[in-house]
Order: structure tokens, then C-alpha cells, then sequence
């Protein structure tokens, strides 16, 4: 059975109400014959960390790239800031992903081919922001963060400590409403893990930006205000104590 793609309903006015930043109802998704979420929902405000916790296949990518505009869903709605995502064309959400979204994955996904100070500086210069101004304000991040000996490196010629503290610079510099992290420190150490979560933690706090963390380790999850489980597609809040 093939899912179900009818286009996702607009929120009812009372919904957008309120200091939510963004906030999503009823999502269901499926990929073929395998269901990924099934009325799932979720909330953030203005400034906050809440981590999103589940094993291996319970969904919790599926639905941080459902709320990033990535994947559009089955069923349900997302507003982010009172604007319905699936009513929105996608050069309209590709946009958002451009200006007022980060995102920092496990993988980095650093240009290989470009410097580190290249890479922090890119989404500015897709976005049209000038050379000069893009690399002083990706040298003030990698400052910031620890990195800037790794300016003129490329990307593999760092550690993986260094690497992800890069693209956390990339993922910050153009001061994102909020930034969507998946498992961004899966693929390091237990030092760097601290190191990375700590540093996440406090810039994104220092810039107002709220933070999807997507983990599975509960130390990790440690660092957010807040915890959303899903589990087999299902979210619950585990502040509210309520099922989605």
C-alpha cells in the first residue's frame, strides 16, 4: 500500500498563536510500505534546546527533517513563526534553510574542496553577503569556537573535534532562528563529545537560537531544557508527560 499523500491542512488560526516558534500537529510519514512517524507532534520556543531521543529507526530523523522543510509529511501541519511549511513553495522553504535554519549533522558535510574559513563562510555567500564581510564574520565564529588555527586547512587535514566545531560555525553564522542538529556528535570521541555539546550549548544560547538536537545518549540529552521521545514513529514530551 502506497502512503497516503494528501497535502497537509492548513493550523487553525488558534494555533498560531503564542510565543511558539514552531509547532507541528498529526505528523504521519510513510516511505513505501514502512510507516516513519504516526501522529507525531512537537514544539519549540524562542531560545530553547529540547533533544529528541529514540533508538535507531524510531523516527526521529524523519521528523527533525520534516520540521526542517526537507520532507514534506504524509498528514499533519508545521507553522514556524504562523506560516503553514506545507503551504510553502519550495524555493520558499529553501530559503528558510538557507537564512533562518542551521542544521549540523554527524557527518559534517563539510566542502571538501574548500577551506575551513571557506566552508563557516558559505551560507552567507550563497545568501549574497560579500567575500570580505562572509570571511570576517566565519573568522570571528571560528574564533569563537576554538578553531581559528584551522582557517586556511582543509577540511581534511583537522581533527574530528575540529572538524565539527567547523560546521558548527557554518551552521551558526548567518544567526538562525533555529538550528537543526542530528547525532552532531556521533562520530567523536567522549572528550570532544563534551567539548562540542558544550560549546552547542552556550553560542546557541549566547545568539537566542533554539536548538533540535536529535541523539540517542542520554548524557547528550543531559544538555537541553527539554526531551521529546519518539518511539515507533510516536513522540512524547517527557517535561509535559504527554503522549503525541
Amino acid at each position: 500500500m502506497t502512503a497516503d499523500t494528501t497535502p497537509a491542512p492548513p493550523a487553525p488560526p488558534e494555533e498560531a498563536a503564542g510565543g511558539t516558534l514552531l509547532a507541528a500537529r498529526g505528523l504521519a510519514k510513510s516511505f513505501g510500505p514502512t510507516t516513519a512517524l504516526q501522529s507525531a507532534s512537537f514544539d519549540i520556543d524562542p531560545g530553547e534546546l529540547v533533544a529528541v531521543m529514540g533508538s535507531s529507526g524510531s523516527g526521529k530523523t524523519t521528523l527533525l527533517h520534516c520540521l526542517a522543510g526537507i520532507t514534506r509529511p504524509d498528514h499533519g501541519w508545521i507553522l514556524y513563526q504562523g506560516r503553514d511549511l506545507a503551504a510553502m513553495s519550495e524555493s520558499e522553504r529553501s530559503g528558510l534553510r538557507r537564512g533562518e535554519f542551521g542544521f549540523l549533522f554527524q557527518s559534517g558535510g563539510l566542502v571538501p574542496e574548500l577551506s575551513c574559513l571557506e566552508n563557516a563562510a558559505l551560507p552567507l555567500r550563497l545568501n549574497g553577503t560579500g567575500r570580505k564581510v562572509a570571511h570576517r564574520r566565519a573568522e570571528e565564529w571560528l574564533e569563537h569556537l576554538g578553531v581559528a588555527h584551522t582557517a586556511r586547512q582543509q577540511p581534511g587535514e583537522v581533527s574530528g573535534g575540529e572538524y565539527q566545531r567547523v560546521g558548527m560555525a557554518r551552521a551558526l553564522i548567518t544567526d538562525p532562528a533555529i538550528l537543526f542538529a542530528d547525532e552532531p556528535t556521533g562520530a567523536l570521541d567522549s572528550l570532544n563529545e563534551e567539548k562540542v555539546m558544550r560549546l552547542l550549548a552556550t553560542s546557541a544560547r549566547s545568539s537566542g537560537t533554539a536548538v533540535v538536537l536529535v541523539t540517542h545518549e542520554p548524557r547528550i540529552a543531559a544538555y537541553a531544557d527539554r526531551e521529546v521521545g519518539v518511539r515507533d514513529g510516536r513522540t512524547r514530551d517527557f517535561a509535559a508527560g504527554a503522549a503525541g
